[in-house]
């Protein structure tokens, strides 16, 4: 009977747990000794293992891409490249450091990571999602300054780097609390010892409540009306233009960049507020009716909730490589260098068909086939307008 007391006290320890910025999802642990949890259906896990693994590789790819793209070619080495730069390392956080751990915390019902990651990785997830959060922000008032008020100067690159360091200070103040007010220890469940990572908050059992709503205020609503209200400004001002008639050209190509970037970023938006929304609505409903919990297949719902609001941190380099052409030149750029490397390692006297690069570096193999095709394809970059990307 006291163990069952010292279960339903986890449970309702970690009920109040704030699921977007855990590492891990705070789980009941009734389900571990019946066999109506769901989660311990085989099949279940399978698909469980199946969709976390793909979330895993397409995320460590595709940011890994992004951020190497923009390391590797000048052209792109611009202010709102730096932002999405920014993007792409915190979603490299979730898919490195969090997701493998939610997935055997799921599977298994418990702890076995130890105490120290059952303080940071909770910690290191809530830092990533405040810091998208904060970065898209960033992103939208800095295009809305641009664009609105007509001001050619952009943000400079120091600037932007300060800005970045901001985000990070101010996100590890905003998730500290998951890694301060955080217990690890054991309990005894019908014979067997349980290791368990909840969080513990030293007042009234509602301070966690109270910090969940307040992180979802913070971390959703009050983010997605800013950038609601920046993007409203900016679609309006960009619908309205008129170029001017003695430089038509120019200006109306600038429009059309400015149209097309703001297009996507507002479908990265987009994607970040549908992907979090189901979560969002599910932890908001067990703040507020504690019967939630009681559900049979409460863990099952809150990890498909968690595993959609996860598919977030590979979906901005796909919308790169469909919206952005710069992108998509940059991503192209790097798989026919692997391509050719991998040849010139095999067959080095063969010439490149897409990018001739001469007789003379035709002998020396893959490295430098590598490098003239990567210089060819710079050179394409270099003719697209990369300034408002």
């Amino acid at each position: 009977m006291a163990a069952e007391a010292n279960a339903t006290e986890a449970e309702s320890e970690g009920s109040s747990s704030w699921p977007p910025a855990t590492a891990v999802p705070t789980v009941t642990f009734e389900g571990m000794n019946f066999p109506e949890d769901t989660i311990r259906l085989l099949s279940v896990q399978v698909v469980l293992i199946l969709a976390y693994s793909t979330i895993i590789v397409l995320g460590l790819v595709g940011n890994s891409l992004v951020i190497y793209v923009i390391y590797r070619f000048k052209t792109l080495r611009t202010v709102t490249n730096f932002f999405i730069a920014n993007l792409a390392v915190a979603d490299l956080l979730v898919n490195a450091l969090c997701l493998p751990f939610t997935l055997v915390y799921t599977l298994q019902g418990e702890w076995k990571f130890g105490s120290v990651l059952c303080f940071l990785l909770p910690y290191a997830q809530g830092l990533a999602v405040h810091v998208s959060t904060v970065t898209l922000n960033v992103i939208a008032l800095d295009r809305h300054r641009c664009i609105v008020y007509h001001l050619e100067t952009r943000m400079r690159k120091d600037v932007c780097f300060w800005v970045i360091a901001l985000t990070w200070v101010l996100s590890a103040v905003l998730a500290s609390p998951l890694a301060i007010f955080r217990e690890y220890g054991s309990f005894t469940l019908d014979g067997h010892t349980i290791q368990v990572c909840t969080e513990k908050w030293p007042g009234k059992s509602t301070d966690g409540t109270i910090y969940s709503i307040s992180m979802l205020i913070l971390q959703y609503f009050l983010p997605l009306s800013i950038i609601s209200f920046a993007y409203a400004h900016i679609w309006s001002k960009l619908r309205g233009h008129v170029s001017p008639a003695e430089n038509a050209s120019a200006s109306s190509e600038r429009h059309h960049r400015r149209r097309k970037t703001t297009k996507m970023l507002v479908t990265m938006v987009v994607v970040f507020a549908v992907s979090w929304l189901p979560f969002h609505a599910f932890q908001l409903a067990t703040d507020i009716d504690s019967s939630v919990l009681d559900m049979r297949d409460f863990r099952l719902l809150y990890t498909v909730f968690h595993v959609v609001a996860m598919c977030s941190t590979f979906a901005n380099p796909l919308l790169y490589g469909w919206m952005n052409r710069n992108y998509r030149a940059a991503f192209l750029a790097v798989f026919k260098c692997a391509g050719a490397e991998a040849e010139g390692r095999g067959r080095s006297g063969r010439l490149d068909s897409i990018h001739p690069i001469g007789n003379k570096n035709q002998k020396k193999g893959g490295r430098d086939k590598c490098k003239s095709p990567k210089e060819a394809q710079d050179v394409a970059v270099t003719r697209l307008n990369t300034t408002d990307v």
